[in-house]
């Protein structure tokens, strides 16, 4: 079976329902102007993220450590890939900060892939959940991780310091993994999720539709997410970042993905956030309750 799908050669125009709506409100407005004051770096501006007035205005935004420069070379991600920058040791206090100034209930910390490090950056990772936790303290966290190459005891930096929610986003279907996620490895992430889970974490998981999946493959991989306790997963919109990046090759409409959270709720997910504009971060707080 094939995915409902608009087909789409490269670069053509974007069907009606991924049409963004601009972020309005107070709550956004206020939100807006701190982090132009203060410089603050969050996912949701660098990112362009279309959730971001919803999210801001629920209390919700997403914050990268570890610097922007990412080891791999993901096909769909538009990160910068490289040499990484120094660590920033002072880095922990600076988010904490910044969730206290903009005063934010729920924050989704991610990272890039920091493979040149020997720690992977857990220990940085571990710093910043505890300084938020200190600054912050009616703050819930949801931590979105690398795999830490199925390090164990990195992930076990992870556990210790027990955020609400930890995230590892699977991105694709097995058959596409090589391709889209080129370091990664599926039975690799998959593995991460069950130790995650088995340490009595809540776990979550994302994957993107429209690298030319089918509806099979879809299903079969929110199984395998099933079979390792995944709680819960968000699937929507892949769209091309750059020229270089993988192209789109269908357009997943809005009854499909609807099908899709029907499916994933009968096979006992605790969430099921499924549609076109949805991203890793997207109704992130009642992830965390």
């Amino acid at each position: 079976m094939a995915n409902e799908t608009v087909a789409t050669p490269e670069r053509t125009k974007k069907p009606k329902w991924l049409r963004v709506k601009l972020p309005v409100g107070k709550k956004y407005t206020e939100l807006r102007g701190l982090v132009d004051k203060y410089k603050l770096n969050t996912i949701c501006t660098s990112g362009s993220c279309p959730n971001m007035g919803e999210c801001w205005g629920e209390g919700t935004a997403t914050f990268m450590i570890l610097g922007n420069i990412c080891t791999r070379s993901c096909g769909f991600c538009g990160v910068k890939t490289g040499r990484p920058d120094t660590v920033e040791w002072d880095e922990p206090e600076k988010v904490a900060r910044s969730i206290k100034l903009m005063n934010i209930k729920h924050a989704v910390i991610t990272s890039v892939d920091r493979d040149d490090l020997k720690d992977g950056g857990s220990i940085i990772w571990s710093e910043t959940v505890q300084a938020i936790r200190r600054a912050n303290p009616n703050t819930t966290l949801e931590t979105l991780i690398p795999d830490f190459q199925g390090n164990e005891k990195l992930i076990d930096r992870i556990i210790e310091v027990a955020p609400e929610v930890v995230s590892h986003n699977m991105e694709t279907v097995r058959r596409l993994t090589r391709e889209v996620r080129i370091q990664a490895k599926y039975d690799r992430s998959l593995g991460v999720l069950k130790y995650l889970k088995e340490n009595g974490m809540r776990t979550k998981s994302g994957i993107m539709l429209g690298l030319g999946e089918t509806e099979d493959e879809v299903i079969q991989t929110m199984k395998d997410l099933r079979n390792v306790g995944l709680d819960v997963i968000t699937i929507g919109q892949y769209l091309q970042p750059s020229k270089k990046h993988l192209p789109v090759k269908e357009f997943i409409t809005p009854e499909q993905f609807k099908k899709y959270e029907t499916l994933g709720l009968e096979m006992g997910f605790m969430y099921v956030e499924s549609g076109a504009l949805v991203r890793s971060s997207y109704k992130a707080h009642k992830h965390a309750s």
